[in-house]
């Protein structure tokens, strides 16, 4: 989409290869901005208030000037795909991707029935799962989320659970993210950090009971239901090998301490299409900022792993002391130093310092 509303690369010969048309409303995004991004027009809603709630600390947030957003999957590749169509130098296939291999100064692409070579790849695939290094963390952000609709309005459209920490945390932390649509119909969604996943029916049953007795709705159908598995780590997601560059969660684009990856995808594109306008490639160095967050996010994962501090007592902490501007421009890598200090006077220091310590100097 970058390339192709870039007048110095809008030209190029573009193969984009999927496994299968997306064609299914297979996942939803919800994303916060402070002005009107690339996806503008597809926004399926937005929220300007969120809520906390947690057994420490529970309240109602102006997230002012940043505002909360949704946008559908479906919406998401009908809105890319056509307006790639417009462009006959694009071309779709589907099929599957069985290597990418740098040769000489291409890269060759092999598929189950075809193959073919390109001066750059941009890859999202993430061909066998990462070993885990000794001092390095993996926990995975799981979800299973339904989309509800009832009888009766039952949901304040104006209004966002972001976080609800109050439902059971026996696997780890654990919180529900409920996101109306209107006011007969919301995403709820069932979230873990945790190392395991859980069965099916544990989800199933988790959300049916927060449904039932904490939303007090008893009659609905589910229209739609997704399930999501995002790596929660500090292993490092080579961004370059040779002429192939890692995109997406391959890429390392999801934050390590909180699985956020949407925004972050749409900063990399960005950057890589810079770079290839500026220099004429798309390789981009790492900033100070990335490194700085890099090490925040070990942190967080070093006090998550080893069961220092639960989660809800660190958001609720987090929450309870600091504004909403300063907390997503921190979520966000944007934070400056007084601010990161800020959000880190907010949360126990023994436990944060020593995580610290043990994350530079072991």
């Amino acid at each position: 989409m970058r390339l192709l509303q870039t007048p110095l690369l809008c030209n190029k010969q573009i193969l984009v290869i999927d496994q299968t048309p997306k064609n299914k409303n297979d996942r939803t995004w919800c994303f916060w901005e402070t002005e009107a991004g690339l996806f503008e027009p597809i926004v399926h809603h937005r929220w300007h208030d969120i809520q906390f709630l947690s057994q420490q600390f529970s309240n109602t947030i102006s997230i002012a000037p940043y505002t909360y957003k949704m946008i559908h999957g479906l919406e998401f590749y009908n809105y890319v795909i056509h307006f790639a169509q417009q462009f006959s130098n694009v071309t779709f296939k589907y099929d599957t991707v069985k290597s990418i291999v740098n040769k000489d100064k291409r890269v060759e692409i092999k598929l189950e029935n075809d193959a073919f070579t390109a001066d750059y790849v941009f890859n999202s695939i993430i061909f066998k799962q990462p070993k885990v290094p000794k001092g390095k963390y993996y926990l995975l952000q799981h979800f299973k989320g339904w989309v509800i609709n009832t009888k009766t309005p039952a949901f304040n459209t104006n209004l966002a659970t972001f976080m609800d920490f109050t439902v059971s945390q026996q696997h780890g932390t654990t919180f529900m993210y409920v996101m109306p649509t209107s006011a007969t119909q919301a995403l709820v969604e069932y979230t873990l950090f945790t190392e395991e996943l859980l069965a099916q029916t544990d989800y199933e049953n988790a959300l049916k009971h927060y449904i039932q007795n904490k939303l007090d709705i008893s009659d609905y159908t589910i229209e739609h239901e997704e399930f999501g598995i995002i790596p929660m780590t500090n292993i490092n997601f080579p961004k370059y090998e040779g002429r192939i560059i890692n995109i997406g969660i391959a890429g390392g684009q999801a934050k390590g301490s909180s699985g956020y990856a949407f925004q972050f995808i749409q900063k990399r594109t960005a950057q890589i299409v810079a770079s290839l306008v500026k220099n004429q490639h798309p390789f981009t160095k790492t900033t100070f900022l990335e490194k700085k967050f890099k090490l925040y996010d070990s942190v967080l994962l070093n006090v998550l792993h080893h069961k220092k501090l639960n989660g809800d007592t660190i958001f609720a902490d987090i929450l309870k002391k600091n504004n909403a501007k300063i907390i997503f421009r921190f979520l966000d890598n944007n934070s400056n130093l007084c601010e990161d200090l800020q959000i880190m006077n907010s949360v126990p220091t023994s436990f944060f310092l020593k995580a610290a310590l043990q994350e530079l100097f072991l």
